[in-house]
């Protein structure tokens, strides 16, 4: 049973999807958000909607659909963690997880028009595992004690501008940061519903076009470590969002880049966290 936010921006309205409907989730708490989640909001969600204790939600299915969480205090973001997307970069592989930060400001839906940025000309697009979390992690002791600080996981889409990234000064966080940069969802899928997150595959579509289909089996460092490895140099908060990067298939690694221009279409999916569609448009 996923967990999403339908209605219009600064407006969304907290729900659980499950087989019987969509339940609103505003008798139990106003968002999903850092004090929802770090309260085991997931369990007592589902709990609720079991007993009958949930309305549903008329008319959601006309409702826009909005990122499935509120606005993080944070985004991570682990780059270079495929080793195929390493190769076709031209990249070393990493000793260590390659770590830059993202505006959070950049979250908007998963359905959500996407704006190339003025004077952009290599906007990019990366599908990526997102990883919520639902308890703080602060120097975890080693990779086995991260997933316990998982809430659960969500499909995100970590557009990039490469030339504001890689040639205008050498920092990361430009390229990464423009507003509409990280559309999320459609839905946060607790993680005890996904058995391995190192067994998901990863597709992404351009105008019908097949450009990325990879899996989390080739992370060079699994979600468990980045969490762990993050920990020692950050506290991580519930709430926040980890991007765990990208599989091969990048405008980047292509000759000639077929980069991102306004009203190409960008279709992407992970399984069994559902699948996302956005349109380019103009900043």
């Amino acid at each position: 049973m996923p967990f999403g936010r339908l209605g219009e921006p600064g407006q969304e309205i907290p729900v659980l999807r499950t087989d019987s409907g969509v339940y609103d989730l505003r008798p139990l708490t106003t968002d999903i958000d850092a004090a929802f989640l770090a309260s085991d909001g997931l369990t007592r969600a589902r709990d609720a909607a079991a007993a009958g204790n949930l309305p549903l939600l008329e008319g959601a299915d006309a409702l826009r659909v909005g990122a499935p969480i509120a606005r993080p205090g944070k985004i991570v973001c682990i780059g270079l963690n495929y080793s195929d997307h390493a190769a076709e970069t031209g990249a070393a592989i990493p000793a260590e997880p390659v770590v830059f930060m993202k505006d959070p400001t950049t979250i908007v839906g998963p359905f959500d028009e996407v704006l190339i940025p003025r004077a952009s000309v290599k906007t990019d697009w990366e599908v990526e595992l997102g990883v919520v979390i639902g308890q703080q992690a602060r120097y975890l002791d080693s990779p086995a004690d991260a997933l316990a600080c998982i809430a659960g996981y969500t499909l995100s889409h970590d557009v990039s501008e490469r030339e504001f990234q890689l040639e205008r000064g050498g920092q990361w966080d430009k390229g990464k940061s423009c507003e509409t940069f990280n559309p999320l969802g459609p839905d946060l899928v607790p993680a005890a519903d996904v058995d391995d997150p190192q067994q998901l595959g990863l597709r992404l579509w351009v105008n019908g076009v097949l450009r990325q289909d990879g899996s989390t089996a080739n992370q060079i460092f699994p979600v468990a470590y980045v969490i762990w490895y993050l920990s020692q140099f950050m506290v991580l908060h519930p709430g926040d969002l980890i991007n765990t990067g990208t599989p091969a298939g990048v405008a980047l690694g292509i000759e000639g880049g077929p980069y991102l221009r306004e009203g190409d279409i960008v279709e992407l999916e992970i399984d069994g966290l559902g699948r996302a569609r956005q349109q380019m448009g103009q900043a």
